[in-house]
């Protein structure tokens, strides 16, 4: 999932932002590439700890979303993007049938679209998606 990130750079050059999304998830660098990599680890942590109290990780907005907040102006956009199946737990192994044209159409997908790692990548971010829907 991409969440975006909202930096300002200090008058030393260096970088310091935070996520919108995510309450409380600041981070920072000497260079704008540092701080994107802080902000990546700053929300690998938190969403570890938020999973270990039986919480799901936030969900992410888009940055048209933040645009009239108050605390994002004059500064820059990024984005990140994590993995958050990691959070899910432990997998677990299935056995199921689909119709071999579908699962042909999905393999041909995901080789095309290398966010998703795998056919179970692929097929668990649709069910999230989907069960995020009526959360």
């Amino acid at each position: 999932m991409r969440y975006p990130l909202y930096l300002h750079q200090a008058a030393d050059g260096s970088f310091s932002g935070f996520v919108p999304d995510v309450s409380g998830c600041y981070f920072a660098g000497d260079t704008i590439d540092d701080a994107i990599s802080d902000a990546q680890n700053a929300l690998d942590l938190y969403f570890t700890y938020r999973v270990e109290q039986g919480h799901a990780p936030d969900k992410a907005k888009t940055v048209a979303d933040h645009l009239k907040n108050d605390a994002c102006t004059d500064g820059i956009w990024a984005y990140v993007d994590i993995d958050l199946t990691k959070y899910d737990g432990k997998a677990t192994k299935l056995n199921i049938t689909l119709p071999q044209f579908l699962l042909a159409r999905i393999d041909d997908y995901v080789s095309a679209h290398r966010e998703y790692h795998s056919r179970s990548g692929f097929l668990a971010e649709l069910a999230r998606r989907e069960l995020g829907k009526h959360s």
